[in-house]
């Protein structure tokens, strides 16, 4: 068996997340699908992470195993061709039969997208969290620092059914800010890993610090804001 990573980019606008559930269109379930019609048998394919239903990807990266003996180079056009033009297989290559996703990921990078500007174009809409309400984008800024280092995110973590099995909520942030370009606010963190709900909890909480109801910015809030819209957020990348 031949081992095959892939990096993809999707629009989830239509999507319900990564994760294959019954009866509902996934990311997850439509690669599988292509990739076993290529394979003549059914296909397992895993990913560095379970996007969210809404959530975008530019940096995705995905593996299975195949014994198809098909270049890389061919499977990723063959798969193109096969695929929703929302999912594109932006390359392919052979790994080591060990390769994992998820289990050898270093870091990860997420981008979160805001239009400021009062009026939001009809072609950003499906991509951007539209806010052009007044805010303190210093204290954003500030707040973003903050959240680098090593922490428990667990205010920022949504219900999860791993819970039940305890693990650690501690994660590290190699990186996290707010920038200004032109009528967007782009924020961008990059970590070791990330929990269900995080990057969209931290945004939320940073446009509260944003509208002044947060006093202390020197230390993790004690809870977070409200969860930012799906359509804002990126996977950015995959380290490995």
């Amino acid at each position: 068996m031949r081992r095959i990573k892939l990096q993809l980019a999707y629009d989830g606008s239509s999507f319900h997340g990564w994760q294959v559930q019954p009866g509902l269109p996934t990311i997850q379930g439509v690669i599988e699908k292509v990739v076993s019609e290529i394979e003549g048998a059914p296909v397992d394919v895993a990913a560095s992470g379970r996007t969210d239903a809404g959530v975008h990807a530019i940096g995705q990266v995905a593996a299975f195993s195949i014994g198809n003996p098909i270049p890389a180079a061919n499977l990723r056009r063959a798969m193109n061709r096969l695929l929703p033009p929302a999912v594109r297989v932006v390359s392919a290559e052979e790994v080591a039969a060990d390769f994992h996703p998820r289990f050898d990921a270093k870091a990860k990078t997420y981008e979160y997208r805001i239009v400021r500007e009062e009026v939001c174009s009809p072609f950003e809409w499906p991509f951007v969290h539209h806010y052009p309400y007044p805010l303190e984008e210093e204290r954003m800024e500030h707040l973003a620092r903050v959240l680098e280092g090593e922490h428990d995110f667990t205010v920022f973590a949504a219900a999860d059914e791993s819970d039940a099995e305890g693990r650690s909520k501690v994660r590290t942030v190699f990186s996290s800010s707010v920038e200004r370009g032109g009528g967007r606010l782009v924020y961008r963190v990059r970590g070791s890993g990330f929990l269900k709900h995080m990057v969209r909890n931290i945004v939320g909480t940073l446009i509260e610090a944003g509208r002044g109801n947060l006093e202390e910015l020197s230390a993790l809030p004690a809870k977070s804001g409200p969860t930012a819209p799906a359509k804002g957020l990126f996977l950015i990348g995959v380290e490995y």
